[in-house]
């Protein structure tokens, strides 16, 4: 190990003075091994050497192909200490996704898991494995700038095809030591969940480690739910957590005392439901609860807000103010500052922007711009896209995307402003609202998770109460969690497939035609949370279960005085085959 400056510019410096300050202490443990920092720190030198003596150098690219392990934690210092940029790849993501990165990301070189191998050989870049790459010796490489590459991230590419961000040592160590942020201490244990390819893992090697605190490395979030999470969380001791927001808001939904444990829980990469906040606080939760916002251009978070019980009973929880450092701008389509409470798009600055997208400088020139601070001077921004109101006492809320817009009977409609009016309901957990139709002819339908035994019939009566007709939505439908990505973001492809499965289920509809047809209708749409149920659709189509269908065999026992053998029921499970099997029973004088 080389001396540690006196100031902290990289992230070589931030690592070496946890090293230097807590050599014994440990810094990551995956369940098979354990590392203290003076050892990560040895292990890391020796994969910079090897790194060095193939001729990697500054702002060189090497791919980091490995499962999440200690391993992952000692190349990627090792990348650094040789003065390179690391492009982490998740071994979960399929091989089209990973050859885009490795390629797109200019790779000079990739470390991966020697079974791995033979996936990579295609790549032009060489492929080595972490023992083949580490050699004896201290990592010679000279002091890194602090204006140097350090992380190449992508975006998840929903919106089209992927972008390298580049992201400097300057960036990554603004976020790991923001005094705006919980604070974590050498006693914290941070837990490690998130894709080493989404920017939450940030908080968990670099937040970590420049605070003296051990990262954990847990198994992946299902395992965790199957084993009880709560008692996972005790068990591995964790004190502190960088969450997606999804999995929070389904997490705390089965168990909302998942998270007892933690002294620190932030959340982010979505908004975060007052449902799921009211769940966490009103448990054994005693924490801190703190909502980031932040895209991947900023490096992780430029706002933070402590959640407080009040905000659980609002009607949507504040993204926060500005940390520490950054600049905060809400401007209209014009470019000049909006009033206090007015929507305006969010421009952000300071020490967190990223240097921009790798080899794409007209799409850096668009989204990175140069403003001017309150006191004039400029400032490099980036444009987020995100449409968000600033409250009178400074705090920011989120209202959408600005792409997201949708004109709606000639009125211009903010889906994110109609998801806000629903989940005023205190049935509805989980709102997501898209947009459905033609150019001329569009309307909206809600993606909902509600609680057990929901009439939506009067989710939608307290909607047309709550919101102007044309921001009510003109179809629900009922899911039992919204779909996310692998990085805990709505996953709007498989959203769009509900809404295309739902329009197929439309079209073919067939009204129902008899009485007791339009009766087990109206007692399907209660039981199963759907509406306009027809007579040629399927009672387990529609999501029922052999409990509903047990439900549905007493009613009409009760409501109709008849009784159907319930193995009859199950056989006749399409409700206008089912109507007529009752109407044949009624007739024959079946029992009742």
């Amino acid at each position: 190990m080389t001396g540690t400056p006196a100031t902290v510019d990289t992230l070589i410096d931030l690592f070496r003075r946890s090293v230097r300050e807590h050599p014994d202490r440990p810094a990551v443990s995956d369940g098979s091994r354990r590392l203290t920092y003076a050892e990560l720190d040895r292990e890391s030198d020796a994969v910079a050497a090897g790194l060095a003596a193939r001729g990697v150098d500054v702002e060189d690219r090497v791919g980091v192909y490995v499962e999440r392990s200690v391993d992952l934690f000692v190349v990627i210092l090792g990348v650094l200490k040789a003065g390179a940029a690391y492009v982490a790849v998740d071994s979960r993501y399929p091989d089209a996704r990973r050859d885009l990165m490795l390629r797109a990301g200019g790779v000079k070189l990739v470390v991966c898991e020697a079974a791995w191998r033979d996936r990579l050989r295609h790549l032009a870049a060489d492929v080595v494995t972490a023992a083949e790459v580490s050699q004896a010796g201290p990592a010679n490489r000279g002091a890194v700038d602090p204006g140097a590459a350090a992380s190449i991230l992508f975006t998840s590419g929903s919106s089209g095809e992927p972008k390298a961000i580049v992201l400097e040592h300057r960036n990554l160590v603004s976020f790991a030591l923001n005094p705006g942020l919980p604070r974590l201490t050498p006693a914290d244990r941070s837990g490690q969940i998130s894709s080493v390819s989404f920017d939450a893992f940030h908080f968990e090697i670099w937040t970590t480690l420049g605070a003296g605190a051990e990262a954990i490395v847990l198994p992946p979030v299902p395992d965790l739910l199957a084993a009880d999470f709560q008692r996972q969380m005790k068990r591995y001791g964790i004190t502190a957590m960088l969450v997606p927001t999804m999995v929070v808001n389904q997490v705390v939904r089965e168990d909302r005392d998942a998270f007892a444990s933690l002294r620190v829980l932030q959340v982010g990469g979505d908004v975060l439901q007052p449902s799921a906040c009211r769940d966490l606080l009103g448990g054994q939760f005693g924490g801190e609860l703190y909502n980031l916002y932040g895209p991947a251009e900023i490096t992780t978070a430029c706002t933070a807000h402590r959640v407080t019980a009040a905000d659980a009973e609002a009607d949507l929880v504040p993204i926060g103010r500005p940390l520490p450092g950054v600049v905060a701008q809400v401007l209209s389509p014009e470019l000049s500052p909006v009033a206090d409470g007015e929507v305006g798009e969010l421009f952000v600055g300071g020490p967190g922007v990223a240097r921009g997208y790798q080899d794409e400088p007209e799409r850096t020139a668009e989204r990175f711009r140069t403003l001017t601070d309150e006191d004039g001077r400029p400032v490099r921004a980036y444009r987020t896209g995100d449409l968000v109101r600033r409250r009178p006492d400074g705090v920011l809320e989120f209202v959408g995307r600005a792409d997201d817009q949708v004109k709606i009977r000639g009125y211009r409609v903010e889906p994110g402003e109609v998801e806000r009016g629903l989940r005023r309901q205190r049935q509805v957990q989980e709102a997501v609202v898209l947009s459905d139709g033609t150019a001329d002819d569009r309307w909206l339908v809600a993606v909902l998770v509600v609680d057990d035994g929901t009439d939506l019939g009067e989710v939608r009566a307290q909607a047309k109460r709550d919101l102007p007709d044309f921001m009510v939505p003109a179809h629900f439908i009922v899911v039992p969690e919204v779909p996310a990505t692998e990085h805990g973001k709505r996953d709007m492809v498989a959203l769009r497939e509900l809404l295309d499965a739902h329009r197929r289920r439309r079209d073919s509809h067939l009204p129902p035609r008899t009485d007791t047809e339009r009766y087990l209708a109206g007692l399907w749409e209660r039981l199963l949370g759907v509406e306009n149920v027809g007579r040629n659709e399927d009672l387990f189509g529609l999501g029922g279960h052999s409990l509903q269908a047990f439900q549905v065999h007493r009613r009409i026992k009760r409501d109709l005085g008849v009784q159907v053998p319930f193995q009859e029921l199950l056989a006749n499970a399409v409700l206008g085959d089912l109507a007529a099997l009752i109407d044949r029973t009624a007739q024959e004088g079946g029992p009742a």
